[in-house]
């Protein structure tokens, strides 16, 4: 097993500190945050991993995006302020950022795990984003985090408060479902290819009666809306 600095190389590392706005005086806590358990646990070092990282990531992200929408929007109400943050912290939406960032390249996977496809798992991909968001907490400070949340995010924040509309095929599919089977569709990122600059992401559907619904596009958001038409096209069909 080779050392954990030698993993990510200085290429990337400056390309991750970019995109993230922050250069970190203290390389091991970008380290520590890009180690998944399964790769520590081999290593022999169990405790050298990002999970304590990840539970303060979960922290900061939620106050830096709460902090953002509560600016961006001083008119929206509580309901409406939950609901766009629950959406910008969802695992599907923060697995989108941990590939667009590269961090699905740059996380550190024991054999096991890297064999059977963690490297694509949503979970592990949204708690290595939060890991790296405490470790620019823990680099830099609270204002550190706040400018790389707002820099990464830059893309995503919502322009209104999110109100179902009658060309939305994902509002449109869940409302169908909630009246055919009382139960949601379930998205899952399946994996991303192409180069930084036109990443494609390709997501897969599953309806609750078990059929599944493949899309590709060049966001998660989009590929999303583009598998729930193709299913709102199969449960209208006679």
């Amino acid at each position: 097993m080779k050392a954990r600095e030698s993993i990510l190389c200085d290429g990337d590392k400056t390309e991750l500190e970019l995109r993230l706005g922050h250069r970190f005086g203290n390389g091991n806590l970008l380290a520590t945050a890009l180690t998944h358990s399964s790769w520590a646990n081999e290593a022999g070092h169990p405790g050298a991993h990002n999970e304590r990282l990840e539970f303060l990531g979960d922290a900061v992200l939620e106050l830096c995006v709460s902090s953002e929408l509560f600016r961006r929007f001083p008119e929206a109400r509580e309901g409406d302020l939950t609901r766009m943050r629950a959406h910008l912290v969802s695992t599907p939406s923060l697995a989108a950022l941990a590939c667009e960032l590269g961090i699905d390249r740059a996380i550190l996977l024991g054999r096991g795990e890297e064999s059977q496809g963690g490297r694509q798992r949503e979970n592990i991909l949204a708690d290595a984003v939060e890991a790296v968001l405490a470790a620019v907490y823990e680099d830099g400070g609270f204002a550190a985090a706040q400018m790389a949340v707002a820099r990464v995010f830059a893309a995503r924040w919502p322009d209104a408060p999110e109100k179902p509309q009658a060309n939305n095929a994902k509002s449109q599919l869940q409302e169908l479902t909630q009246r055919l089977f009382r139960a949601c569709p379930v998205y899952a990122l399946v994996g991303a290819s192409g180069p930084e600059h036109a990443k494609i992401f390709e997501i897969r559907l599953t309806l609750p009666d078990g059929r599944e619904f493949f899309a590709r596009n060049t966001s998660c958001k989009k590929a999303e809306q583009d598998a729930a038409a193709h299913a709102l096209q199969a449960l209208n069909e006679p």
